[in-house]
C-alpha cells in the first residue's frame, strides 16, 4: 500500500509538472501570437484589410491573359433555413464536438499531431471556429506553428464574441465547396440543381466532404467513384453519431446514385464570362492551380494570386487565328459532302438496299413506301452499315463502288442525325528545350457551359501513323534497322501470342515490294511498318513509345498498349499534348520533355509561393538526365522525318506556305474511316501538334479530309508564322557516333566499283553501317543473257508460248542483319533489244525509267492527291499513289 502511494505522489509530480511546463509553453506561444496581432482590431473587421483581389494570368512576356475572380451573385441563407441534414453532416464530418468546445479541440488536436509524427495523417485538427477565423485572416494559404497559434486566438476571441450558430452560418455561407462556388447554397445549386434548403442525407454529406479537397478529389463529377466511397463512410457516421436511422440514410443513398447523371459534363459557373484571350489554357492553368499546385487551399479568386506562365500570346493569337479558319474550312467540306451526297442518296440508297434486302433475305430492308424506305434506312444505318463499313474498308479496291458510297453516305447521315456534326480540333505547341506550353487551342470556340473540353490535354483519340516514328525510333535506337534497311512491302501473315492470324493491309490491297526504311515511313506504308515493330518486339515497342508520351504503366493497358499488331498503326488512345511531347523528346536529343504552363507563383505581396518550374527541374537533376533516345537515334528519325517534309505526305502543305526558312520534321496521319486527322512536326524550336475530328470517336470527316489536306494546312501556317524572325539552326546533330556512307538508292547496300544505279548518301549509327556489296546490276546481266539464251531457243524452235521467270536472288542487306529482306524476288530490267525480240512475240513489256526496283514518278508539289490519294479532289488521278493513300 505504501508502495503504491509512492509511485501516486511520483505519477501527480510527473504530471503536474507536465502541466506547468505545457501552461509555460502555451502562454509563450500565445505572447507569439499576441505580438502579431496587437494591431489588427477588433473581430468584427477581421477581413477589412483584405478586400478580393482577382488573380492575374500573365504570358511569358508579362501581359494580361485573364483574370480570375470571383462570383459575388451568391445567396446567403440563414441558419434557420438549413436542413437538419446538412447540420448533421457538417457535424459529424469536421467537427463533432463543436457545441462543446470553446474553439479548439483537444481531441482533434492530439489526432492530427499523432497522424503527422505517425505519418498516418488522417485529417487536420482544425476545428470549424479555427477554420473560420483562419479564412477572415487570409491563414488558410500558410501552414507553420505561428499561422496555428494566431488562428486559435482568433478562435477563442471568436467564441467570446460570437454565438456558435453564428459562428456555423458564417463557415457553411462563406467555404469554398469547388467547382468555384462559395457557400451551400450556390454548392447546392451548381451539383444538385436546387437548393440547400432542400438536401437530402446524401446530398449533404456529398457537399461536406468538397470541405476536405475542393481540387476536386471527392467531386462526384470529377471523380464519381471517389465520391461514392467517402459519402458512404460519411453516412454510416451520421448513423453511428445517432442523428439518423440506417433506413433513412441507406434509401438516401440508393435514391442519389439511381438518378446520378454519369454524362453531365464538367461545367462552371459565372466566373467564365470575362475577358480570356486563351480560355482553354486558362481553364488548364486553374485546374493545376487548385488541383497541384496549391492544394485548394487558397482562394484563387479573392487572394490576387499572380500567375507567370510559359504561354506567348504572340503565338496564340497565331494558333488561334489558324484553328479557326482550318475548323470553318474542315466543317464547310464535311456539310458540303453531306448536301452532294444526300442527292445522290436517292438514286443510290434505294436499289442498293432492295439489292442487299433480296440477295441476304433481309425483309426489314423492303423499300416500298416512304414510311418502309425510312424504316429499311434506319435499319441499315444502325444495325447493318457498321458492318458492312468495315468489310468493304478491308476488301474493296474500288473507292467509287455504288456498295461503297452507300455506306459512307449512310455514316455521314448518321453522323449529322445524331448531333455530332460539329467538327472540333487542338492544337498544342511545345517549346523543344523547356517543354514550355506557347499555344493551346482545345477546340472550337471555348463555351464554359457547353464546349469546355479541351481536347488539347484531354481527348483521347487514336494517333493513326502518326505513331510509327515512335517505335521506328527505338528500333533504330536498338541497331534493329538503318533507315537504309531494306523492308517487303507485301502480304504477310503475323500470329498472336495466343494463335490467331493478323493480316495487314494496305489499303486497296496495293504492294510496293522492297523498299527502304526512311521510304517506308515518309509514304507510311502499313506493312513495313508492322514488320518494323515485330522485328522491335512488343515489350520494348510498348516501353519506347509509353515513354516517349509519358503514359504511366498502369494505364497502359486501358489505353490500348498490348501485345497486339495493330499498335503498329497506332490503334491506341493519346492526347494531342502527350503526342507533342513525344515528338519534342525526339526533337530534344531524346531527352525527355515534360510540358509546363506554370513557371512561378507570387501572393498579392509580390512573394513567391509556388514555383512550378523550380521544382521540376530540381526533380529532373535528382533524377538524372531523363533519356529515352540515344541522340544518334533522334538525330536519324530527325533526318527521316524531314523526308516527310520534303519528299512525303507533309509536301503539300509545306509548298501552301512556300517552304520553310528553318529545317522542318514531321509526319501526318489518318484514321480508319477518316475518323481522326493529324499533322505533327518540329522544328529545331518548336513542336506543334494538330488533331481535327469528332468528340465522337470512329465518325467519319469524309474521304476528302486527311491528315496532310485537313490538319497540315493549319500546321504548316502556325510554324510558318512563329518561326519568322527567329535565329536561323539546324538540328543539333552529336559530335561524334554517327557516319554518312553513300549505298545504292534501291537495296540500302553498297555501290560496288561500276555500278551505274542511282546513289544516295545515309546516315548511320556507327558500327550498324553496311557492309556488303550490292549486286543486283551483276545478277540482272546475269540473268538478261540466260533470257536472250532462253529467247534464241524458242525462237529458232518456232514455239509460240514464252515462259519467263527468275529465281529468287539472296541479298545481303548490312552488318546488322534484315530478315525481312534477305531472300525476295527482284523484277529484271530489259534492254530495248530484248523488249523487241519479246514483242516480236506477242510479250508486252513496261519500260521503267528509275530501275528495277521501284517506279517514282516526277511529284507534283501543289497536286494533294498524290500525298493522301484523295481522289476526290482529282477528277482525273494519275495512275501513281502512295500505297496507304487514305490513311495519310
Amino acid at each position: 500500500m505504501a508502495e503504491w502511494t509512492k509511485t501516486m505522489r511520483t505519477t501527480l509530480r510527473v504530471f503536474f509538472g507536465l502541466l506547468i511546463f505545457l501552461t509555460i509553453l502555451l502562454g509563450i506561444a500565445l505572447g507569439i501570437g499576441l505580438s502579431d496581432i496587437q494591431n489588427v482590431g477588433s473581430i468584427e473587421s477581421f477581413n477589412a484589410n483584405q478586400a478580393a483581389l482577382p488573380t492575374r494570368i500573365l504570358d511569358i512576356n508579362g501581359r494580361l491573359i485573364t483574370q480570375f475572380f470571383a462570383d459575388e451573385k451568391r445567396e446567403l441563407l440563414n441558419l434557420e433555413e438549413m436542413p437538419e441534414t446538412l447540420i448533421h453532416a457538417i457535424l459529424t464530418r469536421e467537427d463533432k464536438e463543436f457545441f462543446e468546445h470553446n474553439g479548439f479541440s483537444i481531441s482533434g488536436i492530439t489526432r492530427a499531431a499523432i497522424g503527422v509524427l505517425t505519418g498516418n495523417f488522417v485529417g487536420g485538427g482544425s476545428t470549424i471556429t479555427q477554420q473560420v477565423a483562419g479564412r477572415l485572416l487570409s491563414l488558410r494559404n500558410e501552414f507553420s506553428i505561428r499561422r496555428k497559434l494566431v488562428e486559435l486566438w482568433y478562435a477563442f476571441q471568436l467564441e467570446r464574441r460570437w454565438t456558435k450558430f453564428e459562428i456555423l452560418e458564417e463557415y457553411l455561407n462563406g467555404s469554398y465547396f469547388g467547382h468555384n462556388t462559395y457557400g451551400v447554397e450556390a454548392a447546392s445549386q451548381f451539383l444538385f440543381g436546387h437548393s440547400a434548403r432542400e438536401l437530402t442525407y446524401a446530398e449533404s454529406a456529398i457537399l461536406v466532404i468538397q470541405l476536405a479537397a475542393p481540387g476536386g478529389r471527392y467531386s462526384p463529377i470529377l471523380n464519381p467513384n471517389s465520391a461514392r466511397i467517402i459519402q458512404r463512410t460519411v453516412l454510416d457516421q451520421i448513423v453511428d453519431n445517432g442523428f439518423a436511422p440506417r433506413e433513412v440514410v441507406d434509401q438516401s443513398f440508393e435514391e442519389y446514385w439511381a438518378s446520378y447523371d454519369f454524362s453531365r459534363s464538367n461545367t462552371t459557373t459565372a466566373y467564365f464570362e470575362r475577358e480570356d484571350q486563351a480560355p482553354y489554357f486558362s481553364e488548364f492553368v486553374r485546374q493545376q492551380l487548385q488541383n497541384e499546385i496549391l492544394l485548394g487551399s487558397a482562394n484563387i479568386f479573392r487572394d490576387g494570386f499572380t500567375v507567370h506562365t510559359t504561354l506567348d500570346l504572340n503565338y496564340q493569337t497565331v494558333a488561334t487565328r489558324e484553328m479557326s479558319l482550318g475548323l470553318s474550312e474542315a466543317s464547310r467540306i464535311f456539310n458540303n459532302n453531306i448536301r452532294t451526297q444526300s442527292e445522290y442518296a436517292a438514286a443510290t440508297f434505294s436499289p442498293t438496299v432492295d439489292l442487299l434486302s433480296l440477295a441476304f433475305n433481309m425483309p426489314q430492308l423492303r423499300v416500298a413506301g416512304q414510311k418502309q424506305q425510312q424504316q429499311a434506312k434506319s435499319y441499315f444505318q444502325t444495325t447493318l452499315n457498321p458492318a458492312l463499313s468495315l468489310l468493304l474498308y478491308q476488301f474493296t479496291n474500288d473507292a467509287q463502288d455504288p456498295l461503297v458510297e452507300t455506306s459512307q453516305i449512310s455514316l455521314l447521315s448518321t453522323v449529322t442525325e445524331t448531333g455530332t456534326s460539329v467538327v472540333e480540333g487542338a492544337l498544342i505547341s511545345l517549346e523543344n528545350e523547356t517543354g514550355y506550353i506557347k499555344a493551346m487551342v482545345g477546340g472550337s470556340r471555348f463555351d464554359p457551359n457547353t464546349n469546355s473540353f479541351n481536347r488539347a490535354t484531354q481527348a483521347s483519340v487514336q494517333p493513326g501513323s502518326t505513331f510509327k516514328p515512335l517505335y521506328y525510333s527505338g528500333a533504330i535506337d536498338e541497331g534493329i534497322i538503318t533507315p537504309a534497311t531494306m523492308i517487303y512491302d507485301s502480304p504477310v501473315v503475323f500470329w498472336t501470342d495466343d494463335g490467331k492470324p493478323y493480316a495487314p493491309q494496305n489499303y486497296r490491297g496495293e504492294w510496293s515490294g522492297p523498299v527502304l526504311v526512311r521510304n517506308a515511313l515518309a509514304r507510311s506504308m502499313n506493312v513495313p511498318s508492322v514488320r518494323v515493330m515485330s522485328m522491335l518486339g512488343f515489350d520494348k515497342a510498348i516501353s519506347y513509345t509509353s515513354r516517349l508520351l509519358g503514359i504511366d504503366q498502369r494505364d497502359l493497358v486501358q489505353r490500348g498498349f498490348t501485345r497486339n499488331y495493330t499498335l503498329a498503326l497506332g490503334v491506341v488512345s493519346v492526347a494531342p499534348i502527350q503526342m507533342a511531347q513525344a515528338y519534342a523528346t525526339i526533337a530534344n536529343q531524346g531527352i525527355a520533355v515534360t510540358p509546363l504552363a506554370v513557371r512561378y507563383v507570387e501572393d498579392r505581396f509580390g512573394r513567391v509561393v509556388a514555383e512550378p518550374e523550380r521544382q521540376l527541374r530540381e526533380q529532373q537533376a535528382r533524377a538524372g538526365t531523363s533519356r529515352i533516345l540515344s541522340p544518334e537515334a533522334a538525330y536519324i528519325v530527325t533526318s527521316m522525318l524531314e523526308s516527310t517534309v520534303g519528299d512525303g505526305t507533309l509536301r503539300y502543305p509545306t509548298s501552301l506556305v512556300g517552304g520553310f526558312d528553318h529545317p522542318i520534321a514531321g509526319k501526318t496521319g489518318t484514321t480508319q474511316n477518316w475518323a481522326d486527322l493529324w499533322t505533327l512536326g518540329f522544328s529545331p524550336y518548336f513542336t506543334t501538334a494538330v488533331w481535327i475530328g469528332f468528340d465522337r470517336g470512329g465518325q467519319s470527316m469524309g474521304v476528302n479530309q486527311t491528315g496532310a489536306i485537313t490538319a497540315g494546312p493549319i500546321w504548316a501556317k502556325y510554324m510558318k508564322a512563329v518561326h519568322e524572325g527567329l535565329p536561323d539552326r539546324e538540328f543539333t546533330r552529336p559530335p561524334r557516333g554517327l557516319v554518312d556512307v553513300e549505298v545504292t538508292a534501291t537495296t540500302g547496300l553498297l555501290p560496288p566499283p561500276g555500278f551505274s544505279g542511282r546513289v544516295i548518301t545515309e546516315i548511320f549509327k556507327e558500327g550498324t553501317q553496311p557492309r556488303t556489296y550490292d549486286t543486283s546490276e551483276t545478277y540482272m546481266a546475269e540473268q538478261q543473257e540466260i533470257l536472250v539464251s532462253r529467247l534464241d531457243t524458242k525462237l529458232l524452235e518456232g514455239t509460240g508460248a514464252l515462259s519467263i521467270f527468275t529465281d529468287p536472288v539472296s541479298v545481303g542487306n548490312s552488318s546488322i542483319g534484315n530478315p525481312a529482306g534477305q531472300m525476295m524476288d527482284v523484277s529484271l530490267e530489259l534492254d530495248d533489244d530484248i523488249r523487241a525480240i519479246l514483242a516480236s512475240v506477242g510479250v508486252t513489256t513496261q519500260p521503267s525509267s528509275t530501275g528495277p526496283f521501284t517506279v517514282e514518278p516526277t511529284i507534283e508539289a501543289d497536286d494533294p492527291t498524290l500525298y493522301d490519294g484523295n481522289i476526290w479532289l482529282d477528277d482525273e488521278p494519275g495512275d501513281f499513289e502512295l500505297s496507304n493513300p487514305y490513311l495519310d
